[in-house]
């Protein structure tokens, strides 16, 4: 029962944060930005919680879950409405750096928990309901946003996407009466540093890999509603576009545990890099709306196995009561990648234009991949 109060948690408040990764981008080409500075509005989704992932994880782990998602969840709705009360692009720096650490908030909380309370033949199997809850929000989210957009207004949209953050706000404080005792028990403090973590090799390689893949999810975010603009793409147009990368990541996320039983969390994070990487080799070739879905929908195979799989690699290399100081690196990692990505690929589209952009990616990934598949080869015989 508390897997699925995590999961709906986690849904409510990610409709509102999914539907603002298409609404922050494409008001802030409505406003006339360029594509660096919308990459430097978009960058600042990250900017702090590469720096307070590590230390809030630690909180975490000797304090318990009701506050980072609470605190998670009510930063992420007054976020939401600042750009309806002020809707200028200014606005959009604040909103945007809330977001994120609100955001990074209610990940530690949920991710950690959903660990905690799973036996470890039970943690692949909740890590992947997890991520159907938060890839679930990523069809609903830009679907509804670009839905909006074109009939309401861009103020009138970030209201309506932050109502469904209400009620999750209203199940975070209510955390005492339904996240298990055994669980909410405070623990004592334990030693060594973030460096003592990264000497564990299994943890040090999820970390790079997850970070390659979240990479991959960044780019796409970002540079889909450009592109899609770029082809003459409405709103709605790039929603349902971004909606396909939705539904795969749903139909990947419930035979995930399936095939996690018939191969590695290891070997199959490898392989999805090589089909993200094929699928950003596609994107530039295609302009209209049902084959940029159909290559989304490619992608999302590709990216949707990173989540789950890092969550449980990262949950299982930890060592014994550090596991959310363990998720606090993956999302520096991440975000550290969600904060240079923008940055790096922005000036880069805006310089040589936007197919550049994806093949560069698609040179990362299978980089990542190749370096992923020796560090998991099996050994040669003696």
């Amino acid at each position: 029962m508390t897997i699925l109060i995590i999961v709906v948690l986690a849904f409510l408040t990610h409709v509102g944060f999914a539907g603002s990764r298409l609404a922050v981008p494409l008001f802030a080409v409505d406003q006339g930005a360029s594509p660096f500075m919308v990459g430097t509005v978009v960058a600042l989704y990250a900017a702090l919680p590469a720096v307070l992932a590590v230390p809030a994880g630690r909180m975490i782990d000797r304090l318990g879950y009701k506050v980072p998602m609470l605190f998670g969840t009510g930063a992420v709705f007054t976020a939401l409405m600042l750009p309806f009360l002020r809707p200028a692009m200014s606005t959009l720096y604040f909103t945007a750096c809330l977001l994120g650490v609100g955001f990074m908030a209610l990940q530690l909380g949920t991710q950690t928990l959903a660990g905690a309370i799973a036996a470890p033949h039970e943690r692949a199997r909740n890590f992947s309901w997890l991520s159907i809850g938060f890839a679930s929000a990523n069809l609903s989210g830009p679907l509804l946003t670009g839905f909006l957009i074109d009939r309401i207004g861009y103020a009138y949209t970030f209201a309506a996407i932050s109502l469904p953050i209400v009620p999750a706000i209203v199940i975070s404080a209510l955390g005492s009466r339904w996240i298990p005792p055994t669980v909410q028990k405070k623990s004592e403090p334990v030693s060594g540093g973030f460096f003592d973590l990264l000497k564990i090799r299994e943890l040090r390689n999820t970390l790079i890999a997850s970070g390659i893949v979240s990479s991959a999810w960044d780019v796409y975010q970002f540079f889909m509603p450009i592109y899609g603009r770029a082809q003459g793409l409405s709103a709605t147009a790039i929603g349902s576009v971004m909606a396909a990368f939705g539904v795969s990541i749903i139909l990947l996320r419930l035979v995930l545990p399936w095939a996690v039983r018939r191969s590695s969390e290891a070997r199959l994070l490898t392989y999805a890099m090589f089909v993200a990487c094929a699928a950003f080799c596609l994107f530039p070739m295609f302009q209209s709306a049902w084959a940029l879905a159909a290559v989304s929908f490619l992608l999302g195979i590709g990216c949707g196995c990173g989540q789950p799989l890092s969550m449980t690699l990262v949950y299982n290399a930890s060592p014994k009561g550090r596991a959310g100081e363990a998720t606090g690196m993956r999302i520096t990692v991440n975000q550290a990648t969600h904060f240079a990505i923008p940055l790096l690929f922005g000036a880069l589209g805006s310089t040589v234009g936007l197919p550049a952009v994806f093949f560069a990616n698609a040179g990362f990934l299978v980089l990542g991949g190749y370096m992923s598949w020796r560090n998991h080869a099996p050994l040669p015989a003696a």
